[in-house]
């Protein structure tokens, strides 16, 4: 390993702060890319770039909201150029399965000079305990425009795994690693197995997909990201992503952890615990 000092843009997100946690604990100089970091990185404030980026040799690139959103490229290619100007050697890029902005994004990374590698992600684990889908579990129904796509979920700790090992060791320039779990899963069947693992009567409902976009949008989502969603779910999630990847055995030499683990293991932190609801 090399001491480089590591921009992790995203850091306070789902893998950001995981990929974080794994640098420093490798004794690795980590800056923290958030609009609370030190110095501050705001994605919609270019004139914060500059001080985020002086002095760092690598950057971890996850996009906020999706590099699969409209427009993204052009924001991955102004933070690419200036990096590379900024002296940044090694570049590596959250990316997603089967999104057309997504692939040009990788593109930009690829060409811009630097090391590169690129993470070509699932849909996470963690979207039913961190964020998107963990309302919905604990009020006991989770509906969405899902259908009966199998989808290889990811745990996030697999994406820092892999991360952290392109970050700091040799042989993973010029890589591009599909992460996915070990096995297709349903929406419907990782509903099911969070209800299993918290005995809690949990069901899932599929909606379509024109009634999705009114909730989301009764519910005060912004306009773009309204319709990002619904692109993921109506065209990302049209089973052309419904294989599994070898990007976590290529990248650590071992199976990627199981959906079934993943709800196991978040089940007895109390996440899933209906209180949370309530508040109590």
């Amino acid at each position: 390993m090399t001491r480089r000092t590591t921009l992790v843009l995203g850091g306070t997100g789902k893998t950001g702060r995981r990929v974080a946690e794994r640098l420093r604990a490798r004794n690795l100089p980590v800056r923290i890319g958030s609009r609370s970091g030190a110095p501050p990185f705001d994605w919609e404030k270019p004139d914060t770039w500059p001080a985020a980026l002086h002095g760092v040799d690598a950057v971890y690139i996850s996009y906020y909201p999706d590099v699969a959103a409209p427009g993204a490229a052009n924001v991955i290619q102004a933070i690419t150029d200036l990096a590379v100007r900024s002296g940044v050697g090694r570049l590596l890029l959250l990316s997603g399965r089967g999104e057309r902005e997504a692939q040009h994004c990788e593109q930009i990374v690829r060409e811009s000079g630097a090391e590169w590698t690129v993470l070509r992600a699932s849909w996470f684990s963690q979207n039913f305990s961190e964020n998107f889908f963990l309302e919905p579990v604990l009020a006991g129904e989770v509906a969405l425009p899902a259908g009966n796509v199998g989808e290889p979920f990811v745990d996030a700790d697999d994406i820092a795994d892999v991360a952290a090992a392109a970050l700091t060791e040799e042989g993973h320039a010029g890589q591009t690693y599909e992460l996915t779990g070990p096995r297709l899963w349903t929406f419907a069947e990782a509903v099911r197995e969070i209800a299993r693992v918290t005995h809690r009567d949990l069901r899932f409902v599929d909606v379509p997909v024109e009634d999705y976009t009114l909730a989301l949008e009764s519910a005060g989502l912004p306009p773009p990201l309204v319709s990002l969603i619904t692109y993921l779910f109506t065209e990302v999630l049209d089973g052309r992503n419904a294989w599994v990847g070898d990007g976590v055995r290529r990248a650590l030499g071992r199976d990627p952890r199981d959906f079934s683990d993943y709800a196991r293991r978040t089940a007895a932190t109390g996440t899933w615990d209906v209180h949370e609801l309530q508040g109590a």
